[in-house]
């Protein structure tokens, strides 16, 4: 029903940067916002910064003034700017599509996953 694919990752120096980007696809009417998760070696996966349609944007501690997530709604699109990367944001990034409140924050995953793409920050 919905197709995700993550794309923009890579090998990077501590310090470096990376742009992600996902595209949607599908039944993704239903859904007000899309967000970012990630995924390190060994441990859960965990939710990065989450985006409304219409603006309202949320991150995780682990990534605030480092991170930035935008949208192109037009093109179904969500991008994450990572810059400053750590050696601790090495993981499998996914993008996800799901429902948020604007006013509050929180968000809800919905189980739609595509294949992520890796992320890899060392010396």
């Amino acid at each position: 029903q919905v197709q995700l694919v993550e794309s923009g990752g890579g090998l990077v120096r501590p310090g470096g940067s990376l742009r992600l980007s996902c595209a949607a696809s599908g039944s993704i009417f239903a859904f007000n916002a899309m967000g970012w998760y990630r995924q390190a070696p060994g441990q859960q996966r965990e939710l990065v910064a989450t985006i409304t349609h219409g603006g309202s944007i949320n991150y995780a501690d682990s990534v605030k003034a480092r991170f930035t997530i935008s949208r192109d709604n037009a093109k179904n699109m969500v991008y994450l700017q990572m810059n400053d990367l750590k050696p601790e944001d090495t993981a499998v990034y996914f993008c996800n599509v799901g429902f948020s409140d604007p006013d509050v924050g929180g968000y809800y995953a919905m189980d739609f996953w595509g294949k992520g793409t890796l992320v890899t920050v060392s010396s």
